[in-house]
């Protein structure tokens, strides 16, 4: 509006949610500056009318200006949200670290890659969200290096579990908090 003290220049798009499931991805493949990140995926995917059976996986592809990528999503009955919080205390030194979480969906247990990379120093990473069925297990792989370690925590309706993992290298603490996902 003229005038106005604050200028809108209007949404970057418009989305008529008529469908059951929306998706919307900003993916870009960082280059270090956000200006000159690479564009991957920029839109949005709908679901209408579709059924889908407890606890299944499907998988598609999404192809972007820059790449693809592989999506894997399920539909989880008696899901909880469960919030994952890594944090590495006392490093010795640097070194490579895995961290995949598996729930179980399908009656098997899935792997989920959470991070991947380098750790130099003291730090958290940041935080994981990921829905669960609830009263099952949900395992925790951490690999640092070639040798893996592994915590455990049965879902919960509301909560939170920690487990801590002390290696030469560092000490590396794991808690996950449980909250119910509100029903429609």
């Amino acid at each position: 509006f003229q005038g106005s003290p604050i200028e809108m220049t209007g949404p970057k798009r418009g989305i008529s949610f008529a469908c059951s499931v929306l998706l919307e991805f900003d993916m870009r493949i960082k280059k270090g500056k956000e200006e000159d990140d690479l564009q991957l995926i920029d839109g949005t995917i709908d679901y209408n009318d579709i059924t889908i059976p407890d606890s299944e996986l499907f998988t598609t592809c999404i192809e972007g200006d820059s790449g693809a990528v592989d999506l894997t999503f399920a539909s989880v009955c008696r899901a909880v949200e469960a919030t994952i919080q890594v944090i590495i205390a006392k490093v010795q030194s640097g070194f490579n670290l895995s961290l995949s979480a598996f729930v179980f969906i399908d009656d098997s247990h899935e792997r989920i890659q959470l991070f991947r990379g380098t750790i130099t120093e003291s730090c958290g990473l940041r935080r994981f969200v990921i829905a669960v069925e609830k009263d099952t297990w949900t395992h925790m792989k951490l690999e640092v290096g070639k040798k893996s370690y592994y915590c455990s925590f049965k879902t919960d309706t509301h909560g939170c579990a920690c487990q801590e993992i002390m290696l030469d290298l560092a000490t590396i603490s794991v808690k996950a908090t449980w909250s119910i996902l509100p029903l429609n």
